[in-house]
């Protein structure tokens, strides 16, 4: 019998070391599912931090990739929000200037901030923003429109089997998130920009 009590206490000791570490296991795979896709460019994770255009970098006019352009809301935010063009055909090291337009037709102010991706993956880490709205949050007043720049390169050494790159941005609600007092643009009732403002 004690034979039988001790045979059942290892089985137990072994099983519960078992599940112990298949719940360490999984929560490793998070962090190092995130290390291999920084590492191999496969997540759609496009840089936070604005890029510096590698002097002497030429254009590569052999080819041409396409990068369409993608805005969407997040659940629950009254905006509008547009790129000012579908696509654009670009050269590999060429600089490019385009713009997103926002409009915020809550009766209230209102602070967003977009949150990008490219895909496919593989072509995010070739994908260069060197000024972007979504560095910044956006603060909108009441029926504010804002024209949001944004300028980027594709470095040309992206590889050959990639001709369509698709920039997409999400724009989220933080109104709740970031301290009372930035800047918002205000608009008269015609809707013209007039000013920048704090927020009362």
């Amino acid at each position: 019998m004690d034979e039988q009590a001790q045979s059942n206490n290892k089985l137990t000791l072994k099983l519960l070391v078992a599940v112990l570490a298949m719940f360490g296991f999984g929560f490793a795979l998070v962090p190092l599912y995130d290390v291999m896709c920084d590492t191999l460019g496969i997540n759609g994770k496009t840089n936070s931090e604005a890029s510096i255009q590698p002097q002497g970098m030429v254009p590569d006019t052999s080819r041409v990739i396409r990068v369409e352009f993608m805005a969407h809301l997040n659940q629950g935010i009254p905006w509008e929000f547009k790129p000012e063009e579908q696509y654009l055909d670009v050269h590999p090291g060429q600089v490019i200037q385009t713009a997103f337009v926002a409009k915020n037709n809550s009766p209230t102010a209102i602070i967003g901030q977009a949150v990008p991706s490219v895909s496919p993956g593989l072509g995010a880490s070739y994908f260069n923003k060197i000024e972007c709205f979504c560095f910044n949050h956006q603060p909108l007043e009441s029926l504010a429109t804002a024209e949001m720049p944004l300028i980027f390169y594709i470095e040309p050494d992206i590889p050959d089997t990639i001709h369509t790159l698709t920039l997409s941005y999400t724009l989220y609600d933080i109104t709740n998130k970031v301290p009372q007092s930035v800047e918002v643009a205000r608009v008269e009732p015609s809707g013209n920009l007039i000013q920048q403002g704090a927020k009362p």
